[in-house]
């Protein structure tokens, strides 16, 4: 152990909805295009009073300001001064519920057709809960509405302030008879078309029969696509099927259809599964709670009623449905669906609840500390739907591929059906089919699918262990993490001072231990607190004191049972010429183990010395050790003097620890990290709002207990809903795992088409088989993301 003294782009951000108290503004900056100017803005802007969040969308130019200003021309200043041409955007936000919405082929058609729109500024799509949230001008809300309808993907106005699980629109459940009637129909024309040994009018009424009940809305949907010069699957599966009857393929025809209304269907079932992944938290809450009346009486009312401010009462067994503070009562709660925490924590009058927990066998009364849509559980809600906007780094390539994938495969089928007829004297009816084929997978429904569900599994599953996780890039980039540097108190340690050690030199000890805890008693310093409340804690009463007189930087003197009575420090001892080399010694011994030593001092000479140490986090120890087995080094970063920080360090297992730091040394030391280490290598653990220059400037800042705590949830890239350290190597290990099946899923999408590609040309491959194909590989890379769900204890 040694001893010093002393960036992500994202192409969208979602912000969460302002605390109370901030204010909004928005700003266009046309000459902000890279992370470099990002960077530039964020270090500027960061450290100016009254601006509590600095939200980034660099695709779209815009900056948005989270502010307590009464004006924002010092903001506009500092901008101008950086030579960037900001100019305030005046937009209004709207949530828009969209029933049909719920793949990436209707977001591609929605941003496109509304990305055009003037007075539209930025769009951000949750296909889980099938909403859209649009930044505009006022004007322009009809145009919006009307572009959706035209798509016939009519929108609702949602309220803002509505919880965003709880608003979107389930999409309508499609009847199953008529699916069934395409399939015996198109099964009958595959069997009369083999006793016929050909077509027949019967098959080809058969195989119309079939199309048209089953695939009128393909047919609808990929009209409206092409319209829009949009290729996605629906208008790629009606040119196909369209060819196929055109050129006598009238059984397969039907059967492609057939087979792609139902795997549409299966594969809108999987997809629920990861939208109730996140809606199961919502459901942690109850509806209703027993709340106190006027008259003094007991009445169930619900949830979404009841003020801050009420009293609740809270049976045994019960779920929790508000947050709150225990006014009456003890019991021991489990808050394992809010922080992870595997063993129930007692409660007693004037400890937090959190909505969503469960009480244990004691009754408890509590009053209501926050509205049902602003309880802890909420925000966490709110936080993980927010963190589907902001894309992970393999989500932005693959909707850049995508973007290059389907029209370049489109030109491919085209000039697969022209040049062999023409140029090489094909047929033209072998070749045309395979261009057909080629058109079924030229979409890249299986790899564009595969990312969101597979970042929202881990989002969800973050949430189930008490990890809140602010976006897909840092799921994914915490993998990345080679340093992680960690604040001492309240991170490493508990942060509250407790007397470890107590030696009474003259006299009995339980009197030594009484006469200076009626001393420290008077003084809030928390060494003084701490021992009086070991003497409270040992049941011994306190002494009065008169005369009473503290001595700045050395300690305080009283009067205690008639005599002169001195609490202070080493150099209190010195000054009063009570020193001695066995003194010495004994101060010598534990300050090397990292504690605070008072001595109390009467007219003889020292009668006790009180060791006074801020205690390890019982999973400190262990947390560390995890960190280095997944080979990440560690680093203490603390304002703490050099002896208690080696002793923390030592004791906990750090690699290194760095002592005696202000605030602005921990950012420059975070600072020097990044500068000789990979990029997203380096995270920083603290309370998040003490060490937020250092947690801001890191690849990934980790919030300490941030369960109840607005700042913290908010501000933190990832948030610790408890106290616990062992769940950064958690997260890390659920980021390696994001990683993998992210692989796995581009590689298994990408193999499916490169071999049907191969198959295509080679005239091996059929229309059904394609869809089999492309479908399937949907199917396959959504059951291979949903695999993170049971990452979860």
């Amino acid at each position: 152990m040694a001893s010093c003294k002393t960036d992500n782009c994202g192409c969208s951000s979602a912000a969460l909805a302002p605390p109370a108290g901030i204010r909004v503004a928005r700003y266009r900056i046309d000459n902000m295009d890279c992370p470099t100017e990002e960077r530039l803005i964020r270090s500027r802007l960061e450290g100016f009073p009254g601006i509590a969040t600095l939200d980034f969308d660099l695709l779209g130019r815009t900056l948005s300001i989270g502010h307590r200003l009464d004006s924002l021309a010092g903001v506009e200043a500092q901008l101008a001064a950086l030579d960037m041409h900001a100019v305030r955007v005046d937009s209004r936000h709207t949530r828009l519920a969209i029933a049909g919405m719920d793949c990436p082929t209707e977001e591609r058609l929605i941003r496109e057709r509304l990305g055009s729109l003037p007075g539209v500024d930025s769009l951000e799509f949750d296909l889980l809960n099938r909403q859209l949230r649009i930044d505009h001008d006022p004007a322009a809300l009809e145009a919006i509405l009307a572009a959706l309808a035209a798509l016939d993907l009519p929108g609702r106005v949602l309220d803002e302030a509505a919880p965003a699980n709880a608003a979107g629109d389930a999409a309508p459940r499609r009847p199953w008879w008529p699916l069934a009637l395409s399939g015996v129909c198109a099964t009958l024309a595959e069997v009369m078309h083999w006793v016929n040994g050909g077509n027949h009018w019967l098959v080809m009424l058969l195989a119309l029969l079939a199309i048209g009940v089953g695939g009128l809305s393909t047919y609808r949907k990929g009209w409206i696509a092409l319209r829009n010069r949009n290729l996605n699957i629906n208008a790629l599966m009606s040119i196909a099927v369209t060819g196929a009857m055109l050129i006598g393929q009238w059984p397969e025809a039907a059967m492609v259809m057939f087979l792609f209304a139902l795997a549409e269907v299966i594969e809108a079932r999987s997809l629920e599964r990861a939208r109730h992944a996140i809606r199961g938290l919502l459901a942690l809450a109850p509806d209703t709670a027993t709340v106190r009346q006027a008259d003094g009486g007991w009445r169930s009312m619900p949830a979404s009623a009841v003020q801050v401010g009420a009293q609740v009462r809270l049976r045994p067994g019960e779920r929790i449905a508000l947050d709150g503070v225990v006014s009456a009562g003890r019991s021991a709660v489990n808050q394992a669906p809010i922080t992870g925490e595997s063993l129930p924590v007692d409660k007693a009058p004037g400890d937090s609840l959190f909505a969503g927990s469960i009480n244990g066998t004691g009754a408890l009364e509590y009053r209501v500390s926050a509205e049902a849509s602003h309880s802890t559980l909420a925000r966490i809600i709110q936080a993980v739907e927010s963190a589907q906007g902001r894309r992970a780094p393999t989500q932005r390539f693959v909707d850049r591929f995508a973007q290059v994938y389907t029209p370049a495969v489109f030109l491919v089928a085209l000039l697969t059906a022209l040049i062999p007829p023409l140029l090489l004297a094909g047929d033209w009816l072998e070749w045309v089919y395979r261009a057909l084929v080629l058109l079924v997978i030229a979409c890249p429904c299986a790899l564009v699918i595969s990312t969101p569900v597979t970042v929202v599994s881990g989002l969800a599953a973050a949430a189930r262990m008490g990890i809140l996780i602010k976006g897909g890039v840092y799921l994914e980039e915490g993998r990345r993490l080679a340093t992680l540097a960690l604040d001492k108190t309240g991170t490493l340690t508990h942060g509250r001072p407790v007397q470890t050690d107590f030696q009474a030199l003259d006299g009995e000890a339980a009197q030594v231990q009484r006469v200076a805890a009626s001393l420290a008693a008077h003084s809030d310093h928390p060494v003084s607190r701490a021992i009086a409340r070991a003497a409270q804690e040992a049941g011994l009463q306190m002494l009065a004191v008169s005369g009473l007189e503290a001595i700045p930087g050395h300690g305080v003197r009283g009067t205690v049972d008639g005599q002169s009575c001195h609490l202070g420090n080493h150099r209190l001892i010195e000054r009063l010429g009570l020193c001695s080399p066995a003194i010495e010694a004994r101060l010598e011994a534990l300050e090397r183990q990292g504690k605070s030593v008072v001595l109390l001092a009467g007219p003889q000479g020292v009668r006790g010395l009180f060791a006074v140490a801020d205690t390890l986090r019982d999973s400190s120890r262990a947390a560390v050790a995890e960190l280095h087995a997944l080979g990440v080094k560690t680093l203490m970063l603390s304002g703490d003097n050099r002896h208690t920080a080696e002793a923390i360090a030592r004791d906990v297992g750090i690699d290194e620890s760095c002592s005696e730091l202000l605030p602005e040394e921990k950012l420059a030391r975070i600072e020097r990290l990044l500068a000789d280490s990979p990029p997203g290598s380096v995270g920083m653990v603290g309370d998040g709002i003490n060490d937020a220059p250092a947690l801001a400037r890191a690849s990934i800042g980790f919030a300490m207990g941030a369960a109840g705590t607005d700042t913290a949830i908010e501000t933190a890239d990832v948030a610790l809903m408890d106290d616990d350290l062992r769940k950064i190597p958690a997260f890390i290990r659920l980021s390696r795992a994001t990683a993998r099946v992210l692989r796995q899923n581009i590689a298994l999408a990408l193999a499916i088409k490169a071999v049907f590609l191969a198959l295509t040309f080679s005239g091996d491959a059929t229309l059904w088989m394609a869809v089999f194909a492309d479908m399937g590989a949907s199917l396959l890379v959504v059951a291979n993301g949903l695999r993170l769900l049971r990452q979860a204890p």
